[in-house]
């Protein structure tokens, strides 16, 4: 009886191992390839909110790292720098909407250098199917809405869901969403605008690299 379960104990350590190692083996080989998926994927979104004939650099490769509040986390924020003939021409930020109904919402704004909106995209979200993922593109035109626009002191109270009184749609039973989107690219814009001089100033520190 020991002996059976000696014998089956060595069994599944073996098992255990040889899973072990394929799972190993599979993540190692795999992982350039995911990478490079994940460069290919953000350089699309890269070139939407910054078009192509406002930059001639390498956009994902242009990059730094800055960390404050009005970015919605305590996270360092990757910042892409376009340039055109060597001239800074735009930069798409990235940040966080905590306050979505399903949890944290990632964006990307891009913006020239006058605080204009060139595009913003949904990068992440767990938001509801049928409700609140109308921020996403592949679902509706929505955020499409926030090119072209600036804020200002001037417009401040237009930057809000017109249910609060501001410019922008809200969805139908799903207003929570669309506020949380808003609110959170009118303050990148803002952080933006605020700091330009820094951001510039500071190094090109995450390159590929960040998480």
């Amino acid at each position: 009886m020991l002996n059976a379960i000696r014998k089956n104990g060595v069994v599944l350590a073996i098992f255990a191992c040889a899973s072990t190692g394929v799972v190993a083996l599979t993540n190692y080989l795999t992982k350039d390839q995911i990478q490079l998926q994940e460069q290919k994927q953000l350089l699309s979104v890269l070139n939407q909110v910054i078009p192509h004939e406002m930059h001639d650099n390498e956009l994902y490769q242009d990059c730094t790292l800055v960390s404050d509040p009005a970015l919605g986390t305590q996270s360092p924020m990757p910042i892409y720098m376009a340039s055109l003939n060597g001239e800074p021409s735009a930069m798409a930020v990235e940040a966080i909407a905590p306050d979505g109904y399903n949890g944290a919402i990632k964006i990307i704004v891009g913006m020239t250098h006058d605080g204009t909106i060139t595009g913003t995209r949904v990068l992440n979200h767990r938001e509801t199917p049928g409700l609140g993922d109308k921020i996403d593109l592949r679902i509706t035109d929505w955020i499409l809405g926030f090119t072209g626009k600036t804020v200002s002191e001037a417009n401040l109270s237009d930057w809000n869901v017109r249910k609060d009184g501001g410019q922008f749609d809200q969805f139908t039973g799903a207003t929570i969403t669309p506020r949380a989107v808003v609110k959170a690219v009118k303050k990148a814009v803002e952080y933006t605008n605020t700091h330009r001089d820094q951001i510039l100033a500071q190094p090109r520190n995450c390159g590929g690299n960040h998480e």
